[in-house]
């Protein structure tokens, strides 16, 4: 079950941060979520890639994590 949270919550930073870059590619304006950082288009960017890293690697941590408990197939 901790697993299944921790895979939830790794997919939701995946989904976020990729959206958040792309949306700022396309519109270098609009800042999106991390618009409070104040880092600039570069800085933001960086950051929505790095929480995108983090929910890839958060993802797929955990859902090795429940396979190796046999909580999945």
């Amino acid at each position: 079950m901790k697993f299944g949270v921790l895979q939830v919550l790794g997919m939701v930073l995946l989904v976020a941060g990729a959206q958040g870059a792309i949306r700022l590619l396309i519109d270098h304006g609009n800042l999106g979520l991390l618009g409070w950082l104040d880092a600039g288009f570069a800085g933001t960017l960086v950051c929505y890639l790095v929480v995108t890293a983090i929910g890839v690697v958060l993802t797929g941590w955990a859902h090795d994590r429940a396979k190796a408990a046999g909580d999945r197939d």
